[in-house]
């Protein structure tokens, strides 16, 4: 076998290093990639947890040396809600465009259990927007403004003498979805000596729950000294304040009480240089990386095996992703079909059971029919009974009607020589009675006086008139 060439190294784990005979240029892509990022700028997303008036905002006014104008909140919430805004900063020729979200109502309300519950489903929202962005067709992860939570800075009370349960419960959901940094705050209200206790005493709860904090990384050479002697200082006692106070030619921002002043900014008084060190100066972009390649990849694993997705099928064997996908497909197409023939027999069932409702219905609907006919068909027979009855009545009486009518006819032709004597006698009487009386017939009494029947009654006044 030929002896490698002279100026070749030889081959180390798949490839060779190979010296340069003169410049190439690409030792300026340092240059290239700082110069792209700051042409884009950079976003950094801080959640803020503690109960209301452990001085979250006036913490973060301090940090960035601004005042970002956070309306203050009440003790008063029913529920725990989360505020967010964002700002955009300058720092020399570095644009950070920086989002604040802020826990308003935590720990107000009597019943606790569920407090953490909407951070909880913020985080994982934040989480599903950026997955749902990534698995477009066509995406713009470029211009795309990342809301993923970066630093959770837990600010835990410096009353007491241990965490409290809310402040475990809390960490302990939140501790694989993001990078908690605890903070004692108002640190100015406890005493130098039981600080330290309180400090120790708090990191032994989160060891023995099992609560992993973020530890600043010393794996990096540069850093590694100054993040181990800082992760010793966790969680840090800070000081928050937008007040300045002269001390001796300079100003410089502090709390001054009538026993003295505790400036921020003093290492001394507290840790919040420390804080703004480790938080923003070191261990930002770490802070970024581990949201993205830690916290975010563990939700995006578990929801794509949620989806079916798997780089391991059951046989242990490397799955494809169009594997997984013809797979996904395949059972979900099974499941389509399982779920079709389900609904069609439901749907036959549901069928049956209506065709037996309206059968019923519909016999239910003929017998009260049968029912009517019977009776309308009886009540007819009684109206035609009675009508025959009355008929027979009428004709009844129709022949009796015409029989009297017979007979009255018979009587009058049988009598009409007696009625006419009569009628003579009579008129003879009441000529009489009137010669009597001295009265003169008058020629209208005369024509009525020759109509006269046997059963009328004469007024003789008016057939006469006096001599």
């Amino acid at each position: 076998m030929a002896a490698p060439r002279a100026g070749r190294q030889p081959q180390n784990d798949g490839y060779r290093s190979l010296p340069l005979s003169g410049h190439v240029g690409f030792d300026s892509l340092p240059d290239q990639l700082v110069n792209k990022s700051i042409k884009q700028g950079f976003c950094f997303n801080i959640l803020c947890i503690g109960e209301t008036g452990t001085g979250k905002s006036t913490l973060i006014d301090s940090l960035f040396n601004t005042s970002f104008d956070d309306p203050v909140s009440t003790h008063f919430q029913p529920n725990v809600r989360l505020r967010a805004q964002t700002y955009e900063l300058h720092e020399s020729n570095v644009r950070l465009k920086l989002t604040i979200v802020n826990t308003v109502g935590f720990g107000d309300q009597i019943n606790k259990e569920d407090s953490y519950q909407p951070i909880v489903d913020y985080i994982d929202a934040q989480f599903e927007a950026y997955l749902q962005e990534e698995l477009k067709v066509k995406r713009s992860l470029f211009s795309y403004h990342d809301t993923r939570i970066h630093a959770c800075l837990y600010f835990i009370s410096p009353t007491g003498h241990s965490l409290k349960t809310l402040d475990l419960l809390t960490m302990k959901s939140l501790d694989s979805k993001v990078n908690i940094i605890p903070i004692i705050s108002k640190a100015d209200s406890i005493l130098k000596t039981e600080l330290q206790k309180f400090k120790n005493k708090l990191m032994s709860e989160l060891v023995s729950n099992d609560v992993q904090i973020y530890q600043f990384p010393t794996d990096d050479e540069t850093v590694s000294q100054v993040n181990t002697v800082m992760n010793g200082h966790l969680p840090f006692a800070v000081v928050g304040s937008t007040e300045e106070v002269k001390i001796g030619n300079k100003m410089v921002k502090a709390r001054q009480y009538p026993w003295g002043i505790v400036q921020v900014e003093n290492e001394n008084h507290c840790d919040f240089v420390k804080l703004r060190e480790m938080l923003i100066c070191t261990n930002m972009e770490d802070l970024r990386e581990q949201t993205h390649a830690r916290h975010y990849e563990r939700y995006r694993r578990c929801r794509l095996e949620e989806m079916g997705f798997r780089d391991i099928g059951p046989e242990n064997k490397p799955v494809s992703l169009q594997e997984a996908y013809e797979a996904k497909r395949h059972e979900f197409y099974l499941e389509l079909q399982r779920k079709e023939e389900e609904m069609r027999q439901h749907f036959v069932q549901r069928v049956k059971e209506k065709e037996t409702v309206l059968k019923e219905a519909e016999q239910e609907i003929q017998s009260k029919f049968d029912r009517l006919m019977l009776m309308h068909q009886e009540e007819k027979l009684k109206l035609e009974k009675k009508k025959k009855a009355l008929e027979d009545d009428m004709a009844m009486f129709n022949k009796k009607k015409a029989n009297a009518e017979l007979l009255q006819a018979q009587a009058f032709v049988s009598t009409p020589v007696v009625s006419l004597k009569r009628d003579k006698d009579r008129k003879k009487l009441l000529r009489g009675e009137l010669d009597k009386i001295g009265c003169k017939i008058t020629p209208s009494a005369e024509y009525d006086l020759m109509h006269i029947s046997v059963s009328e009654h004469i007024d003789v006044s008016s057939l006469s008139t006096k001599k």
